[in-house]
């Protein structure tokens, strides 16, 4: 199931770069974005096609990483989806800039290029425009919030007319 559900992740081998243009947030703490996210929209990819109710949790891995654990229910056979991964800094603890692994040595780009100070919402971005998540702290999002976010996210480029928006419950 792990590789069904992040098969996407190997077309990413090597692609630890940010979309140019997309600044990470500095002053990043680890500590207090680390938990459960649930994913309020997200651009379409395979390896997310048909699953709702979908989370990331982020704890610290012993050898000082990140442990990612995405969740969803596929709603096509009634399952739930798990994978696990490992992501590490690519310049400092302080920019949110990481690298996300599902598959060995095949790392994607994990960039947070929006996020409030009380760390409730973000925007992250893969290595291309092709990849975008809103994420929050809660299964549903302020919709003047959520507007707000998904106008800078189409200001940055993004196709934000191509979002899918998750079922949460």
């Amino acid at each position: 199931m792990k590789h069904a559900l992040f098969a996407c992740f190997l077309l990413l081998a090597g692609c630890a770069g940010k979309p140019e243009g997309i600044t990470p947030v500095s002053g990043f703490e680890l500590d207090r974005y680390l938990g459960t996210w649930y994913e309020i929209a997200r651009l379409d990819h395979s390896f997310e096609r048909g699953l709702t109710r979908v989370t990331a949790d982020y704890s610290l891995r012993d050898d000082g990483g990140v442990r990612v654990i995405n969740r969803g229910f596929n709603t096509a056979n009634g399952e739930w989806k798990e994978a696990e991964g490992k992501a590490y800094f690519v310049e400092s603890p302080d920019l949110a800039h990481l690298k996300v692994s599902f598959f060995g040595p095949f790392y994607g780009a994990y960039v947070v290029f929006e996020l409030d100070e009380h760390y409730q919402y973000a925007l992250v971005s893969g290595p291309s425009r092709h990849y975008l998540w809103l994420l929050a702290r809660k299964p549903v999002l302020d919709p003047a919030l959520q507007k707000r976010l998904i106008a800078k996210a189409r200001e940055a480029g993004f196709a934000t007319d191509e979002l899918i928006f998750v079922k949460q419950q």
